[in-house]
């Protein structure tokens, strides 16, 4: 790498580095002053989204850099611009962080919930309610979808029109299959609520029990790496070593 291109690249880097560093926070305001608002705490849902967007373009260009001054020469030339526009689209296609910890949450933590609105509904609860209970329990994107759910039945929609539009969602919809079905069967709502908790759970346990097959799948193979040299050495290096100087003296 040549200085020019060293103190380019070190330039970016530190570019990329003070626009990921947060803004500086606010002071809180006293109730006293004329607008106690401020500023909601926390980085909100879509933060982490503009983060990525500002650095899109110096991560690209770092990269672009970094390739070109890795390779050097003509190919170093040609190599950092294709470099730099794989980095954008890599970059750009790249989900929000927000959205990824909201879905995975909502998978973990949709078999509890079903496990609660069975409960609910087995001691008697209407649905409506049993959703309020279940998300105020829960909290977080669960409590945020239940509460939904529970609005647009307020506000008097056709309960099955409800489920079903519920069975399309990526996370929840077991449970608006589940709830839909019943309804346009006239089966029990608790029952059949009840058969999926069972489900959730067992599908649970499975994925739980692969996870851990696969971990010690994986943890083999570094245990293996490291191992073979110590077999290699203490077992075969003598026997070779022996069944050669045994040759030798036959010799």
């Amino acid at each position: 790498m040549t200085p020019a291109a060293a103190v380019v690249v070190a330039l970016l880097s530190g570019a990329c580095v003070l626009l990921a560093a947060p803004p500086p926070a606010l002071a809180p305001r006293s109730p006293d002053d004329g607008d106690a608002t401020g500023p909601p705490a926390g980085a909100g849902p879509g933060e982490e989204r503009a983060l990525l967007v500002r650095l899109r373009a110096p991560l690209s260009g770092l990269v672009a850099l970094g390739v070109w001054a890795l390779l050097g020469g003509v190919l170093g030339v040609a190599a950092g611009p294709v470099a730099g526009v794989l980095a954008w689209r890599v970059l750009g296609r790249a989900e929000d962080p927000a959205l990824a910890r909201r879905r995975e949450r909502l998978d973990d933590e949709l078999p509890t919930g079903v496990d609660l609105l069975a409960a609910c509904l087995d001691a008697g609860a209407a649905p409506e309610a049993a959703l309020v209970t279940v998300g105020r329990a829960l909290g977080g994107p669960v409590e945020e979808e239940l509460l939904a759910v529970h609005a647009r039945l307020e506000l008097g929609v056709d309960p099955a029109a409800v489920w079903h539009e519920l069975a399309s969602h990526p996370q929840l919809g077991p449970l608006g299959r589940t709830v839909a079905r019943a309804h346009d069967s006239g089966a029990s709502v608790a029952t059949a609520v009840r058969g999926l908790a069972i489900e959730l759970r067992e599908r649970a346990e499975a994925e739980v029990e692969t996870r851990a097959r696969s971990i010690e799948v994986r943890a083999a193979a570094p245990l293996g790496l490291c191992l073979l040299p110590a077999f290699v050495l203490l077992g075969i290096v003598p026997l070779v070593a022996g069944a050669f100087a045994s040759m030798a003296v036959f010799r």
